[in-house]
């Protein structure tokens, strides 16, 4: 029997590894929806190969062209689309692999129809970490990490108990500055930062990775995912990115999740879970070809952006929105080449600042503050 797929984001760098699964496990897994944003030329192609039932894309263009083109597939358009997607009764698992907070609501809608949530956008966690813990206690839903660090975690605490639990220990390759100082970021290039020394990703979440505020949006999400307090998560940079993640136990055993630095295999796990099928795609893991294994500290003073996250977390409620929602603004005016790479940091700092706390139990309260930031941000750089 197959297990029916659907994709928020079908031509991004996780979407892209998530069809290279299916193609060659066409036996097991069939695909009932895809989503793209502007990429409507790559969401054409994926519907020739694959024949959804239900695509959705992000604009009139793409709408207007995919309609000619398909006059049998429904098409849907823009947030509402996303939303539709999560809703279909046919799926059986919901990938969701979309940048930014415009993946909480189809997420919110895929919990309330009991759907399993493949999780590879980190931000529904961080700007509705509350609202969706308390959606997984109403609806007999779950969510299963497709971050390689999360995968790792997750997967690692089969190896315990919860309360057994020391703490967790993500890791971060250090991205392309690992090393550098202040007044080097100061001068870093749009060019530079969109070069990942391990990873290849989308082009937001690569400038993330840089200032290591991935790292932070990820302590976040594993507060929220693993029910840990954030004095029990850790950071270390681990340049090779090969073990992706560890747990360790009161008894000070630390169960670690290693392989290549490669999306396919998290996504897979998250796809087959409890099982583990045949990864046609990858080989056996070479030791020899990764036989140095480091470990550094993470500099909280030159990468502030990770400290504010333990920062905006520990505050809570709407905290983790303000600095989801500041990051996500100024990462677009910083690779639309408006503002400075360390502008980043200055504006998360500044709206945390400036930000009264509300709750954040309410998607349309999430939102709404997520867009309040942003508009604030943009109308400073227009």
């Amino acid at each position: 029997m197959q297990t029916n797929i659907s994709i928020l984001g079908a031509t991004g760098s996780i979407g892209k590894n998530a069809l290279s699964i299916i193609r060659e496990n066409r036996d097991k897994f069939n695909i009932t929806a895809l989503s793209a944003d502007k990429n409507w030329q790559a969401l054409a192609e994926n519907i020739r190969e694959f024949n959804p039932k239900y695509v959705s894309v992000g604009t009139q263009e793409g709408y207007d062209k995919i309609k000619n083109e398909f006059p049998g597939i429904e098409i849907f358009m823009g947030c509402e689309g996303l939303k539709n997607i999560g809703q279909l009764d046919e799926t059986d698992i919901l990938l969701t692999a979309v940048s930014g907070s415009i993946g909480l609501p189809a997420t919110v809608e895929a919990i309330k129809k009991e759907k399993r949530i493949a999780l590879a956008n980190k931000e529904t966690m961080v700007a509705g970490g509350y609202l969706i813990r308390d959606l997984l206690k109403e609806y007999n839903s779950e969510i299963i990490p497709v971050d390689s660090e999360h995968s790792a975690v997750f997967q690692s605490l089969k190896s315990g108990n919860h309360n057994e639990i020391e703490r967790i220990i993500l890791t971060a390759s250090g991205g392309p500055f690992r090393g550098a100082d202040k007044k080097f970021l100061e001068n870093v290039t749009l060019e530079q930062a969109l070069k990942h020394p391990n990873w290849s990703m989308g082009a937001k979440i690569t400038i993330d990775s840089s200032t290591l505020v991935n790292k932070g949006l990820e302590v976040i999400e594993a507060h929220h995912l693993f029910l840990v307090d954030y004095d029990k998560i850790d950071v270390i940079v681990h340049p090779q990115s090969i073990i992706h993640s560890m747990v360790e136990f009161r008894d000070k055993s630390v169960i670690a999740q290693m392989g290549e630095p490669d999306m396919k295999t998290p996504i897979l796990y998250a796809f087959t879970y409890p099982e583990r099928v045949e990864n046609k795609l990858l080989g056996n893991f070479d030791f020899m070809k990764f036989s140095n294994i480091t470990f550094e500290k993470v500099d909280f003073d030159v990468f502030r952006g990770l400290r504010l996250a333990y920062d905006a977390g520990k505050l809570g409620e709407s905290y983790p929105i303000v600095y989801n929602a500041a990051n996500e603004a100024a990462v677009d005016l910083f690779m639309n080449r408006k503002i400075n790479y360390t502008d980043i940091y200055r504006i998360i700092e500044d709206e945390m600042n400036a930000h009264k706390q509300v709750k954040s139990r309410d998607l349309d309260i999430i939102m709404s503050v997520d867009r309040e930031i942003k508009e604030k941000i943009y109308n400073l750089y227009k």
